[in-house]
Parts: structure tokens; sequence; C-alpha cells
């Protein structure tokens, strides 16, 4: 299955990740053959090198570069907190209008077959800021309630932590939908018995702006979402409950 390309000239590649797909084969996952480079190496009959990670979950803009020297010049922008990005996703629960999360995160051990634990004196910091665009109220039964509260966000985080959206919104108490990992399993497990062909970490990151190495030129790239969250969304529309005209 051919990758969506959002961007390609001769020194990177940029494409649209669908969830489920590794970005390359990891020690945790080494009976996984398919990955993003695996897949772009062929449709593009060159040798493409990470610059960045996205969860496997995680849909959206990723790039890639078609040479170590270009990915590390690119690896750094991303490491010194030089790009701008913009996610989408959906948690659980009424968030605020918006707001600011600054939550230091510390490593975690995630050794196969155990808890996972922070490494204490690992914390470092980090800053998600978001805005809440839609709140939704949907007739669906989960644990003691009669119906199921969730907003949609936009988000920016600042730096690019392990799974900092994630554990971020986690912190605040409301997990993003889809997330087997931080999230919560009573919301889960209702969603994905509502609407099984839809159910997926809705966490996608929407655009992402960076300085190109070489034309030292502004790239600002967007990916459309999945078909999986556009439908998720439609599902949920007749059931949006406005912010009020004080929280606009």
């Amino acid at each position: 299955m051919t990758l969506e390309i959002l961007y390609q000239d001769d020194y990177l590649v940029a494409v649209n990740k669908p969830a489920g797909l590794l970005v390359h084969r990891t020690h945790l996952a080494k009976e996984e053959e398919d990955a993003v480079v695996q897949r772009l190496r062929d449709q593009t009959g060159k040798w493409v090198f990470p610059v960045h990670r996205l969860d496997r979950g995680t849909s959206g803009v990723l790039v890639m570069a078609f040479s170590p020297e270009m990915a590390r010049n690119l690896s750094a922008q991303f490491s010194e907190s030089q790009t701008n990005k913009t996610y989408h996703c959906l948690v659980r629960g009424f968030c605020d209008p918006a707001g600011t999360i600054d939550y230091p995160l510390a490593k975690l051990n995630e050794q196969k077959g155990r808890s996972r634990f922070k490494i204490e004196g690992t914390e470092k910091e980090a800053e998600t800021k978001f805005v809440c665009l839609t709140r939704y109220q949907a007739p669906i039964p989960v644990s003691r309630y009669q119906s199921m509260r969730l907003s949609w966000l936009e988000v920016t985080p600042k730096q690019g932590r392990k799974h900092q959206i994630r554990r971020h919104f986690k912190h605040l108490l409301n997990p993003l939908v889809g997330d087997s990992c931080y999230g919560c399993r009573h919301i889960n497990k209702a969603l994905k018995a509502e609407w099984p062909e839809h159910f997926r970490l809705m966490l996608h990151a929407s655009h992402l702006e960076f300085t190109h190495p070489v034309t030292e030129q502004k790239l600002t790239l967007s990916a459309p979402l999945s078909d999986q969250i556009i439908d998720m969304l439609n599902l949920l529309a007749p059931h949006e409950v406005p912010l009020s005209a004080s929280e606009r």
C-alpha cells in the first residue's frame, strides 16, 4: 500500500502516516516487516532516514530525509524545539476552552513484561497548549454514567517528549480516546463496542512547520484527517454541546 506523499524534493520527503504503521522496525516489534521506512524506500527508490517519530497509533505529518546528514540537521530542529507542531485529538470529559499543561516528564522504564514506572531524576520540562474546538455528550453508557462526555482539541506541544500529549492529558485527567497505555479503559471499551470500525487512537499530527536545511525556507506541511477520525467525528456531531458565549 502506497503512502500519501505531502512533500518531496532531492533532500527530504514527508508523508501522511496512517495509524497502525510503525515508523521503523524496533527491538520491541522484531516480527514486524511493514514500516514507513520500508514502504518509502520501495516507493521512492531511495534509502530514507527517520527525522522524528510518531507513535504507531498516531497518524499525520511525518518527515524523512534522503541522507543521514540531512536527517541529523532536521532532527536538531526537533530536539531544540525549533519546529511548530499542531495535533488534533479526542479526549475524555469536557476540557477547558483553552489551557497550558506545564508538567515535567520523566523517562519511563518500559521493559517488556513489566509495569511502567518513572525513572527518578530524569524529569525534563514539557509544555503543551490546547484549545477546545468542540464538546460532545453522546448517549453511550460508560461505567456508572448514562452518557459519555468528550472534547475535540487542537494541541501544540512545545517540546517533543516521548508520549508527551498522551501523558499530559492523562495528567489532566482527560486521557485520549483509544489510548491503550494511558487511556480510560471504560471509555475505550464502550466506544470500541459502539463503533468498532472507527475505533483507534484519536491523535493526528495535522500540521508541521520547520526550516528547510538547504533552501532555508519555512515549510508548512498539512495532513488531512483519516477517514476513521472523520467518521467518528461525524457520528458524534449530533451530540455536540456548544461552548458558552463566555467560553468562546
